[in-house]
């Protein structure tokens, strides 16, 4: 009997991991400024980690158009660094996609990071990963930023040290390390940083980002009541960050629970999400 009810709860589990890892849906935010000068929707993907929705991701696709955003960002970690299968094609194919139908600006996650520090290991991946993709038209944006005149918003890319995301412990951050690689921002333009690692929201928060846009913790894999998500990629456990809207101050975070899995390629109570977020002057 005992046996009998293990297996069954052990089927349901395995049906649950797959239903969750292989679905995707919308979640949708507001914001509001005085620094905005029209209504602008943004759609926000990351962690897709070479995962496709259907053939060539036709269903991820479908469901973008429908939701027919001004612009796309993406908060990184669209591949999964491994030395033996890194492939650049499912991302590469999705972005030459998109930005034919919307402007596209990409920030860098650890995994992109990761193939850009060690060539020796993956060649020449990311350098050709990047020219293809700003030969589509997508703005590749590595400690940067991009000024958007019709929304008065200062877009930015940051790409931060493979020594922000160790295990088990956080490097602490400072201000002056971020004035240092983006300068400082514009009081009067809303300053968007495309953040990849949401563990330093609060120093995002004091160098002046009026609205961060994150990844990396895939909802903590698996999510509980109450709980949230168990786990973070930095081996933390219900970790503060893990999926949501955040507030530091004037400052907002948009942590998004991305669409792919890595390492542990399970969800549960967790599926991929494409996060929207519409903007209106307040």
């Amino acid at each position: 009997m005992i046996i009998a009810v293990s297996g069954t709860a052990l089927a349901g589990l395995a049906a649950l991991i797959a239903y969750d890892s292989s679905r995707f849906i919308r979640r949708e935010y507001r914001i509001g400024s005085d620094k905005i000068r029209k209504k602008v929707k943004i759609l926000l993907l990351s962690d897709l980690h070479n995962k496709s929705y259907g053939r060539n991701n036709e269903k991820l696709l479908t469901e973008i158009r429908k939701i027919n955003p001004d612009l796309i960002v993406v908060a990184g970690d669209m591949v999964t660094a491994n030395e033996k299968k890194t492939r650049f094609e499912v991302p590469t194919a999705l972005m030459k996609r998109l930005a034919e139908q919307y402007p596209v600006y990409y920030g860098n996650g650890n995994h992109e990071h990761k193939t850009k520090l060690f060539p020796e290991q993956f060649g020449t991946m990311y350098t050709d990963y990047v020219k293809e993709i700003k030969k589509a038209g997508a703005h590749h944006l590595v400690n940067e930023k991009v000024y958007l005149p019709d929304f008065n918003m200062d877009l930015y890319g940051l790409e931060i040290g493979r020594e922000y995301y160790g295990k088990f412990k956080n490097t602490r951050m400072d201000t002056a390390y971020l004035e240092k690689i983006l300068g400082k921002p514009a009081e009067s333009r809303f300053s968007v940083v495309i953040a990849h690692n949401p563990d330093y929201f609060k120093t995002y928060a004091k160098w002046g980002a009026d609205l961060v846009v994150s990844g990396h913790v895939h909802g903590g894999l698996m999510r509980l009541p109450v709980l949230g998500g168990v786990i973070s990629p930095a081996i933390k456990l219900f970790p503060k960050y893990d999926g949501g809207e955040y507030r530091e101050g004037k400052a907002v975070m948009i942590l998004g629970r991305g669409l792919g899995t890595h390492t542990l390629p399970i969800r549960i109570f967790n599926p991929g999400e494409l996060v929207v977020i519409d903007f209106s002057r307040s």
